[in-house]
């Protein structure tokens, strides 16, 4: 029986907190464990997720999913709509993010089987450094989607003469944008994941598949924590393990056919991920 499955499964956990928590009367941390262990055995019951750490962020992470949402747009609202600031502490990297990412992307699109050359979806895409450094080195015509109307109103500016490629510019929180259907064949998500929920990035990346054209690709490339879920309360966001966010791919029935670590950023920096998902 299912119930029986989830109980073994934090057995040995079970046993290590009587053990070692109890005996030292740390109560809190006690409390923290069950709250924990049974969080994830309801989620294994009810919604059959793998018995992994997932955790729903608006009841374990964040303080308040409308709160969540406001800081971030407070945060970015405040921010100049520059390639410094697109990139934050780490400008100099850009020169090596832009080059991991064209050859990353190089794998999945042009040629038989892989995605197509016409549109590609730019997801948080600030002022379009992306768009204009990568994407449209492979695709014909990009849209860019952000919440934040400077960095789009800056945008074509910064995009100067390969503006004239770019078809619309989308001025949405991710939560709230459905792209349109069966337009894309690349869907580019970069650093901007971290910014939703984990209901929110499920139903947002299920908008997504449902835009893409035959053998089309979404790239999501973000930073990926060691374990667990851990809030940046600078600018209001999550970063996640391997685990959570596959999970949460997984979840709405795509799969990911590549994984890539960033290579080239310094060892101080939360490690940087590329999943290729279809």
């Amino acid at each position: 029986m299912d119930y029986l499955g989830a109980h073994l499964a934090f057995k040995s956990r079970w046993e290590k907190t009587d053990e070692e928590l109890c005996r030292h009367s740390m109560s809190f941390v006690l409390h923290k464990a069950i709250r924990t262990d049974f969080f994830a055995s309801y989620l294994y019951l009810l919604e059959k997720y793998p018995l992994v750490k997932l955790f729903a962020l608006t009841s374990e992470v964040i303080d308040g999913e409308m709160q969540f949402y406001a800081r971030a747009r407070n945060f970015y609202r405040d921010c100049p709509a520059t390639e410094e600031s697109m990139m934050g502490d780490f400008f100099d990297l850009s020169s090596i993010d832009i080059e991991v990412s064209r050859e990353f992307l190089r794998k999945f699109v042009g040629g038989p089987g892989k995605a197509g050359t016409d549109f590609a979806l730019d997801c948080g895409s600030g002022i379009g450094r992306v768009s204009k450094n990568v994407l449209l080195h492979f695709v014909n015509n990009v849209e860019l989607v952000d919440m934040t109307e400077s960095f789009l109103e800056e945008a074509q500016n910064y995009l100067e003469d390969v503006a004239e490629r770019v078809e619309t510019l989308y001025c949405y929180c991710l939560q709230d944008f459905t792209p349109p259907a069966r337009k894309y064949n690349v869907i580019w998500m970069q650093w901007v994941s971290g910014h939703l929920t984990d209901k929110d990035l499920f139903e947002f990346l299920i908008r997504c598949r449902n835009s893409l054209k035959d053998n089309g690709v979404i790239i999501l490339k973000d930073n990926v924590g060691r374990e667990g879920c851990r809030l940046d309360p600078v600018d209001s966001s999550v970063i996640r393990d391997m685990n959570i966010l596959r999970n949460i791919i997984e979840k709405t029935g795509m799969s990911i056919i590549a994984e890539e670590k960033q290579p080239g950023f310094p060892d101080t920096c939360v490690p940087i991920w590329m999943f290729a998902i279809q």
